[in-house]
């Protein structure tokens, strides 16, 4: 059962994952939109709180359609309605320009990409999720091949392995990944 299919069935630890997985990348959109740190961590809540209530409806109907996609799209409506609700309070006396920006939701859209450093760590995220399920010898050789780069040879000259085993590795850790995430790695 991935982990999509566990929050769907409101497994608590699904959900922990989920959010250890997504509210660091949720917090990134929100400050890249502008929003301040309070602000985001605001949003953030109220998008998960969101997510709570529409998991059930969420669904990959057409080709493109992700996981990651209808969080944008929450997090951006989340995003519009804090700017619909600064732009009705009245701003702090002094009127300096520091104070306007505070209270108004930034021009720059939040758009549908993310930096690499985001959708990296998102994925170091995710392999901590399934990090203590493997034996150190299986992770280190998985690590060194999927992650640092070497080959399946070189890595196993420098453990002691075979590069069929070192291939292993990393195919067993990637199933797990795919059982695991699923859908919400895309």
């Amino acid at each position: 059962m991935t982990l999509l299919e566990r929050v769907q069935a409101n497994d608590p630890e699904a959900w922990d994952r989920l959010l250890r997985l997504y509210q660091p990348l949720v917090l990134s959109w929100c400050r890249r939109s502008g929003a301040s740190e309070a602000d985001s961590a605001d949003v953030a809540q109220e998008v998960f709180v969101a997510v709570v209530s529409g998991i059930l409806r969420f669904r990959r109907e057409r080709e493109g359609d992700t996981f990651r996609g209808w969080l944008r799209g929450i997090t951006r409506n989340k995003l519009l309605r804090l700017g619909e609700r600064r732009r009705g309070q009245p701003l702090a006396q002094g009127g300096t320009e520091a104070n306007m920006r505070l209270h108004e939701l930034p021009d720059v859209p939040l758009d549908d990409t993310d930096p690499v450093e985001e959708e990296r760590d998102l994925y170091r995220r995710a392999l901590e999720l399934v990090r203590n399920e493997f034996e150190t010898a299986t992770w280190q050789a998985f690590w060194r091949v999927a992650v640092d780069g070497l080959s399946a040879p070189e890595a196993a000259e420098e453990m002691g392995l075979s590069a069929a085993a070192v291939r292993q590795a990393k195919s067993r850790v990637l199933r797990r990944l795919r059982v695991e995430l699923g859908d919400l790695l895309d």
